[in-house]
């Protein structure tokens, strides 16, 4: 009787399962790509809250943060960090600012020199820019139960380094709900964003001029 329960039940999770994933085919996954990209190149712009877990390999407990995002098309965005451990992460598509309130330092970094720097940038923007990115990922998509579900596999060697999966949830209307990013060295990063917004953004959001005091390195040089 447990046995033909046990049987059952498995059935039952695996049609579930089932009902919930279902593979596109590649033309249906392009069809869907091309949706995002007509309806985001309607409103380039997207701002909205997210929250995150890092699983580091080598610590016992994930950290957790919060915080917003914005993004402008095609390669502009903002990210601040709140909590223990705040950051600000600005970027104009041609140098990239991290600056830490909490320590008064700030990171400078060129762009645009095929470094892996560029790489990790790519990779931070993939879910929320998501034009011509057939050119560095393998992709495969299903449709969910709220939605559906890509399936980013790295093409080039600089990308393979930072990224071994990266898994981006849509819901309906085609906005980002979850990405789930699994690093070669063990890390693995889920994020959830919410209250997405498509309005304009001011350009100056896109600025960082480092504060009074502030000690300012530029670990690849300038």
């Amino acid at each position: 009787m447990v046995s033909k329960l046990s049987l059952l039940s498995l059935s039952l999770l695996i049609a579930f399962a089932t009902a919930q994933a279902a593979p596109l085919t590649p033309a249906d996954t392009k069809a869907l790509l091309d949706r995002i990209r007509v309806k985001r190149a309607a409103a380039p712009q997207v701002q909205a809250d997210f929250q995150e877990e890092k699983a580091v390999h080598l610590m016992n407990k994930p950290i957790n943060s919060s915080g917003k995002v914005w993004f402008a098309a095609p390669d502009n965005f903002r990210r601040e960090v709140k909590g223990n451990s705040p950051s600000l992460t600005v970027s104009d598509g041609k140098q990239l600012w991290i600056y830490y309130p909490k320590f008064q330092s700030a990171e400078h970094y060129s762009l645009g020199k095929h470094s892996p720097l560029d790489a990790g940038v790519a990779a931070l923007t993939a879910a929320l820019n998501l034009q011509n990115v057939e050119n560095s990922y393998h992709i495969t998509g299903s449709t969910t139960a709220n939605g559906y579900q890509l399936q980013l596999a790295p093409r080039n060697p600089s990308l393979k380094r930072l990224l071994q999966t990266f898994t981006i949830e849509l819901n309906a209307d085609l906005q980002v709900q979850r990405t789930e990013m699994a690093q070669p060295n063990g890390d693995h990063i889920v994020t959830v964003y919410a209250n997405e917004s498509r309005a304009a953004i001011d350009p100056s959001t896109f600025e960082f001029t480092p504060p009074p005091r502030t000690n300012v390195t530029t670990p690849l040089g300038h």
